[in-house]
C-alpha cells in the first residue's frame, strides 16, 4: 500500500465523519482518565452505564477516594477486573492529589507511571482531553491496521509506530477514532462487513465478504 491510497483511506473517514470522538461519557481530564481506565475488558457501553452512576456521586479525585474501597466497588462490581480497577483507581486518585495538585498530568509518560495506566490509556488521554496526534492502538485498530495493510505489525506497539509513519500529519489528530469506529462498525473481527465498506477498493484484504442474499 502506497502513501496515496493511505491517504485516500483518511481522506474518505474524515468526508464521512469530519470530527469522530470517544464513545466513552466524560466531561473533564479526570473523568476520561476514569473511564479508559475502566474499559478494560469491558465495551465502552458497559463503562457509560457504570460512570453515569459513579460520577453523579464522585467525579473528582477527592470524593472517589471518600468513596473507600468498598464504596467505590458496589459501583464498579459489574465490570470485568473490577477489584483491582478498584485499588488501581484509587491509588491513581491519592497520586494525582499527592503530587500534581488533583490535576491529571498533559504528559505520556507521567500518565504511564499511574497504577494501571498503560500506554494505550494514556494515548487516550493525551489525544482526548489534550488534543495530542496520538494514536492509541487496540483491538479494533490492531485488526484494522493490520487486515488493511495499512500498518502491519505484530505487537500494538509495532502497529503504533508503523500508524505514526504511514498517517499523514492533517489526519494523525482523528486516525485513532476513525481506526476505531471503522474496526467496531464495520472491519468486525469475525465477518468484516466488506459489502457496505467505504474503503473496500483500496484495502488488501482478502476474500472480502459479500451480504447475505
Amino acid at each position: 500500500m502506497n502513501q496515496q491510497q493511505r491517504d485516500a483511506m483518511f481522506a474518505r473517514w474524515q468526508e464521512q465523519d469530519p470530527n469522530p470522538e470517544t464513545e466513552l461519557n466524560y466531561q473533564t481530564p479526570f473523568e476520561l482518565l476514569t473511564a479508559v481506565l475502566l474499559s478494560a475488558q469491558a465495551t465502552d457501553v458497559q463503562v457509560n452505564k457504570v460512570t453515569k452512576r459513579l460520577f453523579a456521586k464522585a467525579r473528582t479525585p477527592e470524593s472517589i477516594l471518600a468513596l473507600g474501597e468498598s464504596g467505590l466497588k458496589s459501583y464498579l462490581r459489574t465490570l470485568g477486573l473490577f477489584n483491582s480497577k478498584t485499588k488501581h483507581l484509587l491509588e491513581t486518585c491519592r497520586i494525582l492529589l499527592e503530587q500534581y495538585d488533583g490535576e491529571v498530568p498533559a504528559d505520556r509518560k507521567t500518565l504511564e507511571t499511574l497504577p494501571g495506566v498503560g500506554r494505550k490509556t494514556a494515548n487516550v488521554v493525551m489525544n482526548c482531553a489534550f488534543g495530542e496526534p496520538t494514536i492509541a492502538v487496540d483491538t479494533h485498530i490492531f485488526r484494522v491496521s493490520n487486515r488493511t495493510g495499512l500498518a502491519p505489525g505484530k505487537t500494538p506497539l509495532a502497529v503504533e509506530r508503523g500508524l505514526l509513519k504511514n498517517v499523514s500529519e492533517r489526519y494523525r489528530l482523528h486516525a485513532h477514532h476513525w481506526l476505531i469506529l471503522h474496526g467496531r462498525y464495520c472491519c468486525k473481527a469475525r465477518k468484516p462487513l466488506c459489502y457496505q465498506c467505504i474503503i473496500s477498493d483500496l484495502c488488501e484484504y482478502k476474500p472480502k465478504t459479500e451480504a447475505a442474499k
